[in-house]
């Protein structure tokens, strides 16, 4: 349950549910449902009672009373069948006539309850009309009259919350404790609620320290909600306290359930330990603990400290216990939490605990560079509308320092932050002013560098805006019975109207930015509420200036701000109600601004020590002046590096800290800078450089001890030594001894035993002993190991060997280990012919033996091992006689790879000298490196030599061979079994005397062999680079055995500070063919490297030299620096380009096709460097052999393209490239023939790939289907188009890499569109086809002498025969004889007007029409009398047709 105070208001920006509309029916609903059962329960009871009998008499006395009442059944049964026909007519005749009656009735009462339903709807829907009206005028929200007080009580009192609301609708309450929702029935021995005229009452029966928390009630209606809350705090009763008068309080107190009364034994068999994390992070630190005895109802107390404060649980961190581990779960981790961790396990016997330190690093930085974020904020001295918030700074070690902070503020329950301060703060307090009284906040720090602000640091707790004086101006009495009676001292206070001046007026904290003044309520203050307004005074300025003009104070508490560096200031306070402002209070003294606490001094002398194997203890003199020191931070740094680290995040409080997390072997240096609110001290000086090891300490214990050998009178003992030294070499063992059943043990040498094997003399034969041995170094002599399993002294006459001793496990990697062990010490009756090794997994009772055949070496290597899981083992040696002892078990091994694990490495020094080396960091003062060969110790000075240095190790082969190949390993003592082997094969040995000789025997390493090029004069430049050349190397060149020297045919130099060596010859000719050898001798290096030029090698850079020798003289004069070539425009242009250098005005360029010359709108531009030649619209008749030719007095170049075959295909392949970007989307175009699908480009040639499909099917061009195009477009044409031709229809054009689709789908409202268009086109064409026509051979205007005939035909055509008429001036012509008609073989038709005169002048019209239409011809007729001028008329026009309609019938 979360402990986070929630305030009233915060309760105005939840949602919640709209349960409270039948919460009081739920209520009742429960309740009904509990009675019921009850009842049901109790009768089920009672019936299975009452069905049982108890005796044998009233089981008797059952069965005659039943039948008796069987026989008197029956008699009545047989009485009544008699009448049974009469009975059954009167029933019947009965029952009908009840029958009309009821259905009269019901007639009667429905018709009734309709007309009364009827009425009653009307009046409601009436009165819900009114009630609206008026509920929509007294309707409002939620407002609190009298809200909730706190209360502090003891344990098993009762609690009684009470606030009065107001509202309409009524509103409903719900009541919440620390934000979860209290439900009554849950729960009803603990809470009971009430509600009588509006005012709300929460009653907590019988409270307990649980009940302590923040209760909250929301008032709910349609238009709003409204909150209040107050805090209950339970105390728990001690023998110093009396909370309640003599004789109430019970005797006998119920202990705490923590508390512990019994002995147990608590053993931690796993322990946390350091831990490092970061910010943002979930993190659990667990310990399994042994409890004994275990007890379900009682088990000791888990606690949990942060450097000695003790954790409980909250929104930060979880706390469980139970099953065998105790836990510590951190929900966010921030620098808060780091710290030192501390789990006690509290029982009557004492506590057991354990301690870890957990380090928090920053989180990454929102931008490069901000700092970490600040931690530990804190609220003080919270009043109604100040608080003064505290935080401590981040260590900005790797960052830049820290310039300022901001503080942000939140109100409890919402998420919108405010920022405090507009400038950032410079020391680590600041008074936050403005709080809104009766409301909770919380507040958060981020932190300014000159890169950026940090990430925020984590939320303070909730802090209320309340006076605390509050608390203590009311007093609660206890009477008997419970009763108490609450007196506020408001109510005492007499009827003063204007207030008093308030009194005590001083400086509560001073800073260089603002000043904090406090004072005292007036006395009397009166029962008003009480504000208060501040006014300051600079001395000498005889002027009061109100501070807080604008905004009353409500706190006796306010922070000044705005004032001037260096300058005093005097204050005043006045007090104000709602009668009037009192007289100022007394002046102050003269306040200066200024920081009271000024920044630390630097720690002293900083001392470090060695700890473990990765960490370091730091100690230092704490600074001169350590007043309001926040504490201190560490920083450490490698030697040499000068890269700081932080060593904590969070300031510690004591002077001496254990730094974690360094590297094994390295050497460090620490500094430390004290912190307070002002900022950092000066760093202090610097430690002295320590390399990171475990301190000297007294080895551990051995272990193994085993019985070798026994005679009757001695005992051979064989040991393992130590797992650790104490970091300094073992220097012997000390050995005890005790008969069985002896209490004393006895000394068995005086002097110490270098070796792990000794034979005890002097025993007694028969006698049972058990040993212990001790180890001693240096320092002393460590604990003794356990005693010895008891050995019986008897002479061993077995025919089998005794056990094998000393197993050592090495090598442990993720699925495999090397076991090693020692020969034993009592053979049997025959030589130890080998040896059988055992293992097997922990918790499992079966071994398994790793080789078949028993091995020779005392080495092994097991395999197929499960990473991950633990294994022992155990060595069997065997001779003739058979197997014989088995050795001691060894110790469990955890079979996994240590991280970081290192392996021999093998190489060659700067001599020559071939070496294995190893290198091992957890290495310290006391270890050695232990090198071998088939893991028997070297010993052999004169092929090996060992040099040690630090953490390295080097074996070197004096005199490598290969009787040195095999198996080398080295173990690292005093180390957690650092070891390693590497198999030196014939290979790898090969590959190391290799590279042996070229040290001592050095060759000058080149950057590239010889090899050659072919200049731009046809000169051929033979070369050769070395890595490096002294000036005082030496070369030369020789070509077939006959060395060169440097002349004019062969031109040799040397470029020593790039370490080239050329030869250049002038001509190359075939007298040149053969090898190329090129030898260099710097000091003791030489090298040479040769080049065969023979056969088709010197075939080929002779014709590339004579080639470049011919460019070389082609570009004396004008030349094409690049030939022929063409590409594509965006206008779908072929352009022909080349380019041209070398050339003067008087030089010449023309184009050629065919080998005919090309005429060119404009003559190139020579100076530009390019000329080009444009062909429009490709084709084939573009066809043809290009030629560009430049020419002048110095010389002719020609530059030729075949623009056929390929090279035609590639341009159209890129014109479609290029025309297919610009492709329209398809368009449907329709035509008498079908439906046409166009696509529009700017270049079509129907050389182009295209295709199109129909249903992702292609489609080939015939006479349903055609494809065309033209110069923009490609079409294709559906004749007589059907349904089957529906469907998307797709468009593609392909270019050289990709293509371009098009798609249309005719189908649908498109298809039935293109459809109609097409049938109505294709009639139209139909009809136009076979109207009537006038062909030919009328005239446009003929003249004529009058008294001449005059003959006018023409050819008709019409299908059906058209019809035939003829008019003049638009009038039908009337046939006789002057006028005379004729249609011959329906096609030639004829008007003759016989003896024309002046009145056959005017307009004639021949009309030709069928069905399907026709047209008129009009022709004009000038008659002129004989000796007048004949009119002047245009010959050879013909008459024009105007077309005709057909008629609507058709």
């Amino acid at each position: 349950m979360s402990s986070v105070a929630v305030p009233f208001y915060q309760r105005r920006h939840k949602h919640f549910d709209q349960s409270y509309r039948n919460i009081q029916t739920r209520y009742v609903l429960e309740e009904y449902a509990a009675r019921k059962a009850a009842s049901r329960q109790a009768a089920h009871y009672e019936s299975t009672g009452l069905g049982k009998t108890t005796c044998r008499l009233c089981a008797r006395r059952a069965r005659s009373l039943a039948h008796e009442a069987m026989q008197e059944s029956r008699k009545r049964t047989h009485e009544q069948k008699s009448h049974a026909s009469d009975e059954k007519r009167i029933k019947f005749a009965s029952e009908l006539s009840s029958l009309e009656r009821e259905i009269h009735m019901a007639r009667h009462h429905a018709r009734e309850q309709l007309d009364r339903l009827a009425i009653q709807r009307m009046v409601e829907e009436n009165m819900a009309l009114e009630r609206h009206v008026v509920e929509e005028k007294i309707s409002r929200a939620p407002e609190i009259l009298v809200r909730l007080r706190s209360h502090t009580v003891w344990e098993k009192m009762s609690v009684r919350l009470c606030f009065t609301v107001q509202g309409f609708p009524s509103p409903v309450v719900q009541w919440y404790k620390n934000e979860e929702l209290i439900t009554p029935a849950s729960d009803p021995a603990k809470y009971s609620v009430e509600n009588k005229y509006g005012v709300h009452v929460l009653h907590i029966n019988r409270a307990d320290f649980d009940d302590s928390a923040t209760y909250s009630a929301v008032a709910t209606n349609i238009h709003g909600q409204a909150s209040t809350n107050c805090a209950v705090v339970v105390r728990r009763f001690r023998e110093s306290e009396e909370p309640h008068p003599a004789g109430i309080m019970p005797f006998h107190l119920p202990l705490s359930y923590d508390v512990c009364f019994t002995h147990f034994d608590v053993q931690f068999l796993e322990k946390f330990g350091v831990t490092f994390a970061t910010e943002g992070e979930t993190l659990t630190l667990k310990c399994s603990v042994l409890v004994t005895p275990e007890l379900k109802r009682l088990r000791p107390r888990a606690e949990w400290y942060r450097d000695d404060v003790l954790i409980k649980d909250s929104k930060w961190t979880k706390l469980y216990f139970g099953e065998g581990q105790a836990a510590l779960s951190f929900t966010h981790l921030n620098k808060d939490d780091e710290g030192l961790y501390t789990l006690r396990m509290v029982t009557k016997g004492g506590v057991n605990e354990c301690s870890a330190f957990l380090f928090v690093r920053d989180a990454d930085a929102l931008i490069a560079g901000a700092p970490g974020a600040p931690m530990d904020v804190k609220c003080h001295d919270a009043n109604r509308d100040y608080v003064i918030v505290t935080w401590k700074p981040p260590n900005t070690t790797s960052q830049n320092p820290v310039i300022g902070y901001f503080v942000d503020k939140c109100e409890v329950g919402l998420e919108n932050w405010v920022q405090c301060n507009d400038a950032p703060v410079k020391i680590c307090k600041y008074p936050v002013t403005g709080l809104y009284e009766g409301r909770s906040y919380i507040f958060r720090v981020r932190a300014v560098n000159s890169a950026g602000i940090s990430r925020p640091s984590r939320v303070s707790e909730p802090v209320a805006a309340l006076d605390p004086v509050d608390l203590e101006r009311t007093q609660t009495v206890h009477v008997d019975e419970g009763r108490k009676i609450v007196i506020s001292k408001d109510d005492l206070e007499g009827d003063i109207q204007i207030p008093g001046p308030p009194t005590n007026v001083h400086a509560s904290e001073i800073s260089k930015t603002y000043v904090v003044l406090s004072w005292d309520p007036p006395v009397p203050r009166g029962r008003e509420p009480l504000t208060y307004f501040i006014e300051k005074s600079m001395v000498g300025s005889g002027s009061w200036q109100r501070v807080n003009a604008q905004v009353a104070v409500k706190s006796p508490r306010y922070a000044v701000f705005d004032l001037a560096e260096g300058k005093p200031y005097v204050f005043r306070v006045l007090s104000a109600n709602k009668h009037g402002i009192s007289d100022p209070s007394e002046i102050t003294e003269p306040i200066q601004p200024q920081d009271i606490v000024v920044v630390p001094s630097a720690p002293g002398r900083v001392v470090a020590t060695r700890n473990t194997k990765t960490s370091v203890v730091v100690q230092w003199d704490k600074p001169k002046h350590e007043e309001n020191l926040y504490g201190y931070y560490i920083d450490y740094s490698v030697v040499g590096s000068n890269q700081w680290e932080p060593a904590n995040h969070k300031p510690i409080n004591y002077n001496r800290f254990v730094v974690h997390g360094l590297e094994t072997g390295e050497q460090y240096i620490f500094r430390v800078k004290a912190v307070n609110a002002v900022g950092f001290s000066e760093n202090s000086q610097e430690s002295e450089a320590i390399k990171v090891q475990a301190a000297l300490t007294c080895p551990s214990y051995p272990h193994g001890i085993t019985l070798l050998n026994c005679d009757g009178h001695s005992m051979t003992l064989g040991w393992k030594a130590p797992k650790y030294s104490g970091g300094s070499p073992i220097l012997g063992y000390y050995i005890d001894k005790r008969e069985a059943n002896h209490k004393n043990w006895h000394e068995v040498n005086s002097s110490v035993i270098s070796r792990t094997i000794y034979t005890v003399e002097d025993l007694t034969e028969d006698a049972f002993y058990e040993f212990k041995i001790a180890a001693a170094n240096v320092v002393g002599i460590g604990h003794p190991s356990d005693p010895s399993e008891h050995f019986k002294c008897k002479a061993w006459t077995m025919p089998e060997p005794g056990p094998a001793y000393d197993l050592t496990v090495c090598e442990v990697r993720n699925t495999s280990l090397v076991l090693l062990w020692k020969a034993p010490v009592y053979e049997g009756k025959s030589p130890i012919t080998g040896y059988l090794v055992d293992y097997k997994e922990v918790d499992t009772e079966d071994w398994i033996t790793a080789n078949e055949k028993p091995t020779s070496h005392r080495y092994f290597k097991v395999t197929d091992l499960h990473q991950g899981h633990t294994y022992v083992f155990k060595v069997r040696a065997v001779n003739d006689a058979g197997v014989g002892k088995s050795s001691e078990i060894s110790e469990p091994v955890f079979v996994e790879a240590s991280p970081g694990t290192k392996e021999i490495f093998s190489g060659v020094d700067e001599e020559g000298n071939i070496y294995l080396g190893f290198e091992c960091k957890e290495a310290t003062d006391a270890s050695h490196f232990l090198w071998g060969k088939s893991y028997e110790e070297i010993e052999d000075s004169d092929k090996f030599k060992i040099e040690t240095k630090g953490d390295h190790s080097k074996l070197y082969f004096k005199h490598p061979d290969k009787s040195d190949l095999g198996t080398y390993c080295i173990s690292v003592s005093d180390t957690d079994g650092v070891s390693s082997s590497f198999v030196l094969d014939e290979e790898e040995l090969e590959r190391l005397m290799t590279l042996s000789n070229e040290i001592k025997n050095p060759t000058i390493p080149l950057k590239s062999e010889l090899a050659y090029e072919v200049l731009d004069k046809g000169e051929v430049r033979f070369w050769i680079q070395a890595e490096s050349l002294s000036p005082n190397s030496t070369y030369r060149f020789v070509i077939n055995d006959k060395e060169v020297e440097n002349g004019d045919r062969h031109k040799i130099s040397c470029d020593h500070s790039n370490g080239i060596i050329e030869m250049v010859m002038d001509k190359f000719t075939i007298d040149n063919e053969g090898t190329y050898t090129v030898q260099i001798q710097d000091g003791k290096a030489k090298n040479q490297s040769s080049l065969v030029l023979i056969g088709d090698a010197f075939k080929a850079i002779l014709a590339e030299s004579e080639l470049q020798r011919k460019e070389f003289l082609r570009k004396q004069g004008p030349h094409f620096s690049e030939f022929l070539y063409w590409e594509v425009t965006e206008e779908c242009e072929v352009l022909l380009a080349c380019k041209i250098a070398n050339t003067k005005k008087e030089t010449v360029f023309k184009w050629y096709r065919n080998g005919s010359g090309i005429d060119v709108d404009e003559a190139p531009d020579l100076q530009k460097g390019e000329c080009h030649l444009t062909v429009p619209k490709l084709s084939r008749k573009d066809e043809g052999v290009y030629k560009a030719t430049l020419s002048d007095d110095r010389g002719h170049d020609v530059s030729t393209l075949e623009l056929s075959g390929k090279v035609y295909n590639d341009i159209i392949l890129a014109l479609s490239r290029v025309s297919g970007k610009t492709a329209s989307p398809l368009k449907i175009l329709c035509t008498e023939e079908g439906i046409r699908l166009q696509c529009f480009l700017k270049y079509y040639n129907e050389e182009m790939k295209v295709t199109w499909s129909h249903r992702e099917s292609k489609i080939s061009s015939g006479e349903k289907m055609k494809i065309g195009g033209g110069e923009d477009v490609a079409w294709l044409q559906i004749t007589e188009p059907t349904e089957k031709d529906k469907g998307n229809y797709t468009f593609e054009i392909f270019s050289d890499k990709e293509s371009f689709k098009r798609t249309l789908d005719l189908s649908g409202q498109a298809f039935d569109d293109a459809l109609t268009e097409f049938q109505r086109l294709k009639a139209a064409a139909f009809a136009e086809k076979n109207r009537g026509k006038v062909i030919g051979g009328l005239p446009d205007v003929v003249t004529i002498m009058d008294g001449k005939t005059l003959n006018l035909t023409c050819t008709v055509f019409g299908n059906p025969d058209p019809e035939v008429v003829w008019f003049k001036n638009d009038k039908a012509l009337e046939l006789n004889e002057h006028y005379l008609v004729s249609l011959e073989q329906g096609k030639y038709a004829s008007l003759t007007i016989k003896g024309v005169t002046s009145e056959d002048s005017g307009k004639y019209s021949i009309y030709v029409k069928n069905k399907y239409g026709g047209e008129t011809v009009d022709v004009t007729v000038s008659v002129y009398r004989h000796g007048e001028k004949i009119p002047e008329v245009n010959q050879g026009q013909l008459a024009k047709p105007r077309l005709i309609p057909p008629s609507s019938s058709t």
